[in-house]
């Protein structure tokens, strides 16, 4: 763990970093006016933002043209409503998640990386397996099924999770066949929460992937890749079959918890591709005080492998209308009789 401690630690000191850094951005755009503000804004990713290279290479995003096509939208006289509804469609051209304008109109979101596709996911139909004797825990739903198949279900990295409540829980579990982990509609929260709970299914220390930062204004000037690996828990530990079940609202911290449990032996993934979200977000201001939080230290597999776009599942089930009109929820059935088998 330390070296994961030493890894987000020197994140932290790179995000106030940043912060000095984009200060001394905004020094060269004067005043506070719907230009200043648009210019400030533009640059800000165009220095800071970690994925504009890999965006051109994937679908052809083109950040000077973007700045030449908003540019058209600004003028000194229209309202801070304009402003920030223009200012909003432009950093939605980066199709990412992890990127918000705040204001007191509002707070700007990118959905589509969710909204395009099948949502994979009924709690109406969850609470049939769940019944009504689950257990809470740390923010963490667990029950045994019917057919002795342990199901926990995290609906958020958020909180934090207790030792002392993991060990209960997996002692509970310990009579079943075989655990789903099931972490569809889990939108992150903190990175540590998501390798406690990830610490719990190996017994060896995993390289699970690589963290790059951002080291200067150009688009390409990152740090060499630093290693990130994931240790085992020293208390309770699950040494038979999991499965992870996963839909697009997997994103985030979720989206790291995901590819370091699919480098586990004994861990399958199934259901759909991750949302993604693999940068993590910094933030910063322009002139009028708005602020903007961004994508700036990418992270990758152990392959370099960029997970920014999602994860794709070892084996892909979509939830069918059938199995929904019945009560059945295709995805958990699914991993049931995988790990029965």
């Amino acid at each position: 763990m330390k070296r994961i401690y030493h890894c987000y630690l020197y994140s932290l000191l790179l995000t106030l970093f940043c912060c000095m850094f984009s200060s001394c951005i905004r020094e060269d755009i004067q005043g506070n006016s719907p230009e200043a503000n648009f210019e400030s804004l533009w640059k800000i990713i165009d220095e800071q933002y970690c994925f504009l290279d890999y965006k051109h290479e994937t679908y052809g995003l083109d950040w000077d043209e973007v700045h030449a096509r908003y540019a058209k939208r600004i003028s000194s006289s229209m309202s801070w409503e304009s402003l920030f509804e223009v200012l909003s469609e432009m950093i939605n051209e980066l199709r990412d998640g992890h990127v918000n304008l705040s204001s007191s109109l509002g707070t700007s979101q990118y959905r589509e990386w969710f909204d395009a596709y099948p949502r994979n996911f009924s709690d109406s139909i969850q609470s049939n397996y769940l019944k009504k004797d689950y257990i809470i825990t740390s923010g963490l739903t667990y029950q045994i099924l019917e057919n002795n198949i342990g199901y926990i279900y995290c609906e958020s990295f958020s909180d934090g999770i207790g030792d002392g409540n993991l060990d209960q829980m997996l002692k509970k579990l310990e009579i079943c066949d075989g655990l789903i982990i099931d972490v569809r509609n889990n939108g992150g929260g903190n990175l540590t929460t998501a390798q406690k709970l990830a610490a719990r299914f190996t017994n060896e220390k995993v390289l699970v992937g690589y963290i790059r930062h951002k080291t200067g204004p150009g688009h390409n000037d990152f740090s060499d890749p630093e290693p990130v690996y994931q240790e085992p828990s020293n208390s309770i530990r699950w040494q038979k079959k999991a499965v992870v079940l996963t839909n697009r609202r997997s994103y985030s911290a979720t989206n790291d918890f995901v590819n370091t449990m699919r480098q586990f032996p004994n861990v399958t993934t199934m259901g759909d591709t991750t949302g993604g979200g693999s940068g993590l977000p910094f933030s910063s201001e322009i002139p009028n005080g708005w602020s903007i939080r961004f994508s700036a230290s990418p992270m990758f597999d152990p392959d370099m492998n960029q997970l920014e776009f999602g994860i794709e599942p070892d084996v892909k089930v979509d939830m069918t209308s059938e199995d929904m009109q019945q009560g059945k929820d295709t995805i958990i059935e699914t991993a049931i009789k995988k790990l029965k088998n």
